[in-house]
């Protein structure tokens, strides 16, 4: 496999109160701005369940290869929203980038 897609996703705890106006706001507003990409695939947003980790959402989503995760990354949608929401709204984040391992 020479170009596997990949699959990119943070968790992160917002400023925000769990489940505040605000906090559904920049949920919203995420979903909005990255789904504004054309290279984003199959963007999700989650609530976090599990007792064994303590961040609160998740965004996930899809490229189909490494030349569009660099155009994500670079798209002025992408920095707009990191420089005017995500670096003034996000207490602390993980970011996972994974590919298929084939067997």
């Amino acid at each position: 496999m020479n170009n596997p897609s990949i699959q990119h996703m943070v968790i992160f705890t917002l400023k925000h109160p769990k489940g505040s106006p605000e906090a559904t706001a920049f949920l919203s507003d995420g979903r909005a701005a990255l789904t504004s990409i054309p290279v984003v695939r199959n963007f999700q947003v989650f609530d976090q369940v599990s007792l064994k980790n303590d961040y609160d959402y998740g965004f996930s989503m899809i490229f189909d290869h490494q030349e569009d995760y660099n155009t994500y990354n670079d798209h002025p949608a992408h920095v707009q929203f990191v420089r005017e929401r995500w670096e003034t709204e996000v207490e602390r984040f993980l970011e996972i980038d994974f590919t298929e391992k084939q067997a």
